[in-house]
């Protein structure tokens, strides 16, 4: 059975690939569906994001999981059943994150017969999200304990190009 793990991933971090890990355990086959919507303001562009996902997994040893660009304007149930998934695996934080993806996974269903799996993330990744780990970083704060190497390189290698672009001569 073939299972997508959607996200925009700005950036992917360790509860990311937490419930991937644990989608790749339990399905024949798990795509990373990594979005972009154009609408979105994003810290890295769509190719470096898939880059740090493919990396991110390799540095993880997941490395019978593909990583695919999920086209803008497209929708995602209707991607998942041209690529012949049957199911969707989100990851939940916390009731809040329920009550977010409840209504998607509804209409997932409806529209595509797609049926959507939830996993429980762990609870040392339960404060965690991508948004968090950029405002931090962008402060100067250190993430490295919430994301991969290669994620905490690249996060220190942006904020310093911003800053010396942002720097007054």
């Amino acid at each position: 059975m073939l299972a997508i793990c959607p996200g925009s991933f700005d950036p992917i971090h360790h509860g990311h690939l937490e419930i991937i890990a644990r989608a790749s355990a339990l399905f024949d086959d798990v795509i990373v569906g990594v979005a972009h919507n154009s609408s979105k303001k994003y810290l890295f562009s769509l190719q470096e994001r898939v880059n740090l996902v493919e990396r991110s997994l390799a540095e993880r040893g997941i490395t019978t999981v593909k990583v695919e660009v999920i086209p803008p304007g497209v929708l995602l149930a209707q991607w998942a059943q041209e690529h012949g998934a049957q199911v969707l695996v989100k990851g939940l934080r916390s009731g809040a994150d329920y009550e977010y993806e409840a209504p998607m996974a509804s209409m997932n269903r409806h529209l595509a017969n797609l049926e959507t799996v939830f996993l429980a993330g762990e609870d040392r990744f339960g404060g965690v999200s991508s948004t968090i780990i950029r405002e931090v970083a962008s402060l100067g704060g250190d993430v490295s304990v919430y994301v991969p190497r290669v994620v905490s390189d690249a996060l220190v290698a942006k904020h310093s190009q911003v800053s010396t672009d942002n720097t007054i001569a």
